[in-house]
């Protein structure tokens, strides 16, 4: 017998969330994180002001002398655009780093140009080895598990610490915030900072070496977070998207795209195509339970949004035929992707199932965080 149906009585997330709780009155664990985090690490108004003020004051003061303060990451998406716009606001002397990983879309790549053109913020690409993050992905669509933009957010957040180390700077200022990122499902997405997941998928499914792709192991992420600080920017302003959005585009030129994360064509295909019809999962009921929870939407429209299309046909139909060709794949082929059975993150090796879940980790963590 299927399981019951159930959705959030707050936001719009629901059972296809295989992990999903809900309490008595039928909230949902994500919206009880949601109020959790954003008590942690939201701050609105002047306590935002202030603290944001003493952390732009010492990236200043550690930045004197060099070229640059601090890295930002671009996509030419809403979040780090507004990020970028809110750094060079500060005063900040950033260098933006931008991934090309061969899926941008030409909007993403002329809101990139005119973002950082008018704020005179300079600007390092670094792109991927295309046949072998070819490889990397296909390797990803193979392996049947829902979570294959994790290449690319693991090889940004590599690029990142890589030039600030290469710079001799501190701290990274990344567009992620609670306020419209707050309700993925770890079932839906898991393992970005897992090097073991992502190299163990790939010498399972894949048909390169990943000798050039970014990468930091599980040792390197935890001296990385002692050495380096990163400033989620957007927690520590008023941030409203729509808002955002409109600045983005009577300042600085900058054009929407649709989606979140629609800047990429392999996002935008793999989101709107491949996760409702392989996995039953729409991503937008995640986007859009956040911005309900943070006040930008309310419940009843985003249900009646769910209703409608989340990706026009003509656009798919393109998107698919560019997807097909991009990676080499038939009809057929693609097909038996998207029919073999889905699979999950606890399926394959990892760091997660090798070290973070025993006991001695579990217990120096704790340990960790007592003395901070």
């Amino acid at each position: 017998m299927p399981p019951l149906y159930r959705i959030c009585t707050r936001c719009v997330m629901d059972s296809s969330d295989p992990e999903i709780i809900f309490d008595a009155e039928g909230v949902c664990n994500h919206c009880k994180k949601y109020e959790a985090n954003v008590k942690r690490f939201v701050f609105p108004g002047g306590l935002g002001s202030k603290k944001l003020e003493a952390i732009v004051k010492s990236i200043k003061s550690e930045g004197e002398g060099k070229e640059y303060d601090c890295v930002i990451g671009v996509s030419g998406g809403v979040d780090s655009s507004y990020t970028a716009y809110l750094v060079k606001k500060a005063g900040l002397r950033p260098l933006a780093v931008h991934l090309d990983n061969g899926w941008n879309s030409e909007l993403a790549v002329k809101n990139v140009e005119r973002l950082l053109r008018k704020l005179e913020i300079d600007l390092y690409t670094h792109v991927l080895d295309w046949e072998e993050f070819k490889s990397l992905q296909l390797a990803f669509l193979r392996a049947s598990t829902p979570d294959s933009e994790i290449p690319s957010d693991h090889a940004i957040v590599s690029i990142l610490y890589e030039k600030a180390k290469e710079l001799g700077l501190r701290y990274i200022i990344p567009g992620t915030n609670i306020k419209t990122e707050s309700h993925l499902p770890r079932a839906w997405s898991q393992g970005h900072r897992d090097w073991l997941y992502i190299k163990s998928i790939n010498d399972q499914f894949g048909t390169r070496k990943l000798e050039s792709f970014p990468h930091y192991t599980f040792m390197n992420n935890i001296f990385r977070q002692r050495n380096y600080r990163w400033v989620p920017i957007l927690n520590y302003v008023d941030y409203v998207k729509f808002e955002s959005i409109k600045i983005l585009e009577n300042e600085l030129g900058w054009k929407y795209y649709g989606g979140k994360h629609y800047e990429s064509i392999y996002t935008r295909f793999y989101q709107g195509y491949i996760l409702p019809k392989k996995f039953g999962y729409d991503k937008r009921r995640s986007h859009l339970s956040s911005l309900i929870c943070s006040g930008e939407t309310t419940r009843t429209n985003a249900l009646k949004e769910l209703e409608t299309n989340p990706y026009p046909p003509d656009m798919m139909e393109t998107d698919k035929t560019f997807f097909l060709n991009k990676f080499g794949l038939t009809e057929q082929q693609f097909k038996e992707i998207m029919d073999a059975p889905p699979m999950r993150f606890q399926d394959y090796s990892s760091y997660e199932k090798k070290y973070v879940n025993t006991f001695w980790f579990q217990l120096l963590k704790r340990i960790y965080r007592s003395m901070r």
